[in-house]
């Protein structure tokens, strides 16, 4: 039998958190500290666990990069004395944060599991004791004492998805992540069944943690009708160095002489990075593959293969923050650096 992992639960605030006060008829924390009492499924798992709690609590929708850093700091500082930490999150913005924590910590080699629910930890038909209860499990699993999942993940409804690779679809379903272009690395039934393949091996580096950011970027979402004022706007944001470009299908945009026109500018004047990602939650960006993507290419907008638009952000945030000179920028967006991409 495997030596019992230690786990450090963070709990960061969220829906999982609540529960139902029958007092007041309201709901309150939920209290972690008390977390054997509270769940005692926990006591028959291989692992002792302790807590660490955000003060104060923050509503998922309020994340920024100071959370990540903080975040991301909790990690790092307990990083030796545990063997895997499970972050209890909102799952609005989870997709952003797992994708920028697997850029920012560099040779990771243990489990950080991302995980929530849709129904808050005190309600009757809850998800999240169950997703808490899995998470937990796979945080702790390992086999010849090494770490089975040492990768920033996301748990959610009997599913385990490389965190940068996820998106939230639905806000109702406790089926709520999907990730369409890569497969789950493991799937929760009778037993876990984890997909060897296509987990990150451990590198058994020394953990690098980066906490620098650019937030000069944005997101242009492409839909027909969209005007030039618009796309000019965007483009002339005081500052902007980024623009992470939404197109249709495989990469495709409008060929109009002023949309192509203003992108160039952009790019070749003021400096912009244009990174093309689909719209689409499962596909990948073909630049030249239509006609309607070619002229894109001739410009100089890059493609984002398969990346998801949570992780371009992410992605695109954390290198420009490196300091980097634009071409490399430029290059790295289009290498897979913590498997956010298939090329």
């Amino acid at each position: 039998m495997e030596d019992k992992a230690n786990i450090l639960v963070i709990y960061t605030g969220g829906t999982i958190g609540m529960a139902y006060n029958k007092e007041s008829g309201t709901l309150k924390p939920f209290d972690f500290e008390q977390v054997y009492r509270n769940i005692p499924a926990l006591e028959n798992l291989n692992c002792y666990i302790d807590v660490h709690s955000f003060d104060p609590l923050i509503d998922s929708s309020n994340v920024n990069p100071p959370f990540w850093v903080k975040l991301a700091q909790v990690i790092t500082v307990n990083y030796e004395k545990y063997d895997g930490f499970v972050v209890l999150h909102g799952t609005d913005t989870m997709a952003y944060s797992a994708s920028m924590l697997s850029f920012m910590l560099e040779n990771l080699n243990k489990p950080v599991v991302f995980t929530g629910s849709q129904l808050p930890m005190g309600v009757t038909r809850t998800d999240g004791r169950d997703n808490f209860i899995n998470a937990i499990e796979i945080a702790s699993a390992k086999s010849d004492n090494t770490p089975v999942v040492p990768e920033v993940s996301i748990y959610f409804e009997n599913k385990l998805f490389r965190g940068n690779r996820t998106n939230k679809f639905n806000s109702e379903n406790f089926n709520a992540f999907l990730s369409g272009n890569f497969p789950p690395l493991a799937e929760v039934g009778v037993h876990i069944r984890y997909h060897h393949n296509y987990i990150i091996k451990p590198n058994f580096k020394r953990l690098k943690t980066h906490t620098r950011f650019d937030t000069n970027v944005a997101i242009l979402k492409l839909f027909p009708g969209i005007t030039e004022s618009v796309v000019s706007s965007m483009l002339n944001i005081p500052g902007l160095k980024a623009l992470i470009l939404e197109t249709y299908g495989s990469g495709n945009a409008p060929t109009d002489k002023w949309f192509i026109d203003v992108l160039e500018d952009a790019i070749k004047n003021k400096d912009i990075i244009i990174y093309n990602v689909t719209q689409c939650k499962g596909g990948s960006v073909e630049i030249g593959k239509y006609e309607t993507s070619a002229n894109l290419g001739k410009i100089g907008v890059i493609g984002g293969y398969d990346i998801t638009t949570e992780s371009a952000i992410a992605k695109t945030m954390f290198l420009l923050g490196q300091g980097f000179a634009k071409n490399e920028v430029e290059r790295l967006l289009q290498v897979p650096l913590r498997g956010e991409m298939s090329v």
